[in-house]
């Protein structure tokens, strides 16, 4: 499933490609019969909120984000949704998100040019590789068109048509977005301390903070060196609010690159193995860090901690698998003190950002 930082990267591929302008809509899959509502509406807008995409559309572009008349396209992609693009160059810098993880067009046919025409000999209309003429799959739910690209939508756990209201609901369901603006950190910090739940159980109630996923949860703890097993009521305010910050500059990253990366720079060669080979955006780029050397504890159970040498451990948590070092993450009250303080951060080191 994506995390926040990557619903946070789509919601900016909308606004660079999409928003500002009519766009056609359709449900080629059929399942989202409110595609026909919006059709030819403005693009407004696009946001999310941990893992929710917001997309506005209004009969114009004058229309104010807060009016009535505006409705909100919602998107949770859950385990098995992704968006796809298309478009002409420089249309959007993404070209899927979510799983499966491929690009618009691929083991599709093309539509033939509408008069004809063979300029390139093989047999196919000219410019049949136009991205307006790739046929959609047909498990496409919405397919959203304007006149510099494309977006398709497949495999969401939710795709829904809301007013104004409905989409406030949602958002005040939701725990503090570290990605946003507007988040209130202390609500995060208040609901930690406030509960007996494992501080790893927490991490992923949405409802807590929104937009942490599993990576973010084990690499989150490793580098507080907190046991997971640890109720929130047993953890002192310090070592909370130092999560929090420590998770918006690892999010920031991940929303800056696409990539999730927290070890250290001294920490990647050590040990560089990982249990499950999965790919993240970027996998073929020998300039960014290797998916082996990304983590200290995801997907490394059974192998040695980078650090003391203990073996990871996995563990079936509330329907999860949360992944430690037992030698490492002890029960404590206090922020790690190495949190914060490493000059050489990943994020730091790899874009050269101050």
């Amino acid at each position: 499933m994506p995390e926040g930082h990557t619903v946070h990267r789509l919601a900016a591929a909308f606004r660079d490609g999409l928003v500002g302008g009519p766009v056609r809509t359709s449900s080629p899959q059929g399942r989202f019969t409110e595609a026909a509502q919006i059709d030819r509406m403005v693009l407004l807008g696009a946001e999310a909120v941990g893992k929710h995409l917001f997309l506005a559309f209004a009969p114009s572009d004058d229309v104010d984000l807060d009016a009535p008349v505006v409705r909100w396209v919602h998107v949770h992609l859950g385990l098995y949704g992704s968006w796809t693009f298309a478009g002409e160059p420089g249309f959007a810098v993404l070209h899927a998100i979510g799983a499966p993880r491929v690009r618009v067009g691929e083991q599709e046919s093309a539509l033939p040019e509408p008069d004809g025409d063979d300029d390139d000999g093989d047999g196919r209309g000219a410019g049949t590789a136009d991205w307006r003429y790739l046929l959609p799959r047909p498990t496409t739910r919405l397919r959203i068109q304007g006149p510099r690209g494309l977006a398709d939508l497949t495999g969401p756990t939710a795709c829904e048509l809301l007013d104004g209201a409905g989409r406030q609901a949602i958002i005040d369901r939701l725990g503090p977005d570290p990605l946003r603006e507007d988040a209130d950190p202390e609500r995060f910090v208040r609901r930690v301390l406030a509960s007996c739940s494992p501080i790893a159980t927490l991490l992923m109630n949405q409802q807590v903070v929104a937009g942490i996923g599993n990576i973010y949860r084990a690499e989150l703890l490793f580098r507080a060196r907190l046991d997971p097993f640890v109720p929130g009521t047993e953890l002192g305010r310090g070592l909370v609010e130092g999560i929090w910050e420590d998770l918006v500059e690892l999010m920031r990253y991940g929303a800056r690159t696409g990539r999730i990366v927290t070890t250290q720079p001294e920490h990647r060669l050590l040990d560089a193995r990982i249990m499950e080979r999965t790919r993240q955006n970027g996998d073929d780029d020998p300039t960014v860090v290797p998916r082996e050397q990304s983590f200290y504890v995801y997907h490394r159970q059974t192998l040695p901690c980078r650090l003391c040498g203990t073996e990871v451990r996995s563990q079936e948590l509330a329907g999860r698998t949360v992944y430690w070092c037992p030698g490492c993450q002890k029960v404590r009250s206090r922020k790690a003190a190495w949190i914060g303080q490493h000059p050489a951060a990943p994020w730091a080191l790899e874009t050269g950002d101050d």
